[in-house]
């Protein structure tokens, strides 16, 4: 359960990233500082990192949440399920349904695709579930407990490169495109 404080900071960080994502779409990402966003917030700086430990984090700051909500999806898939299949349900359970703000997903997008600083933290983030995910993927390719065994980093690290492919091609057909096609598109292709 939620506790009050941990919901109050969660509304401040929404309502700071809204702030943020507006800023940027008027003015473009490089061209927004830290500073800009905690004044239009009505924050100081300092209270602005408190929340967000980089700039991109105001655009990217959601990913932890959802890999850890990746992770969990993945881990409540049937036993029996390989890993492949597994990894392909859960990226449906977490993105293949039609996304509250479309506009606002596709200009997010399309910001990242444009601008190297978001695109460099993404792949942080994405490190990151890479390393959520790699256990669970690990148990059910019955791997021991091996650190050195690539394997189930490899499939990992594969399973979100379709991701990220699916991703972008659903961003070049403006949102048109099923989520859930192009994922199973791209990960029926390996």
């Amino acid at each position: 359960m939620t506790g009050l404080r941990d919901r109050a900071r969660r509304a401040v960080r929404a309502e700071v990233a809204g702030i943020g994502f507006g800023l940027f779409a008027e003015h473009g990402f490089d061209q927004v500082t830290a500073d800009q966003i905690a004044a239009a917030a009505g924050m100081s700086r300092t209270s602005f990192f408190r929340y967000f430990p980089t700039k991109e984090d105001v655009v990217l700051g959601h990913l932890e949440e959802m890999g850890e909500e990746l992770s969990a999806a993945l881990a409540a898939r049937p036993a029996g399920e390989g890993a492949w299949v597994a990894l392909e349900q859960a990226f449906y359970d977490q993105f293949g349904e039609t996304l509250e703000d479309p506009d606002r997903a596709l200009r997010l997008a399309k910001m990242m695709q444009e601008t190297p600083a978001l695109r460099a933290r993404h792949l942080e983030k994405q490190q990151k579930w890479q390393e959520l995910l790699a256990p669970e993927v690990a148990r059910r390719l019955r791997i021991t407990d091996d650190p050195s065994d690539p394997r189930a980093r490899a499939v990992t690290g594969a399973a979100l490169a379709c991701l990220d492919a699916a991703n972008v091609a659903w961003m070049n057909s403006k949102g048109e495109k099923d989520m859930r096609d192009l994922i199973h598109q791209v990960m029926s292709t390996l």
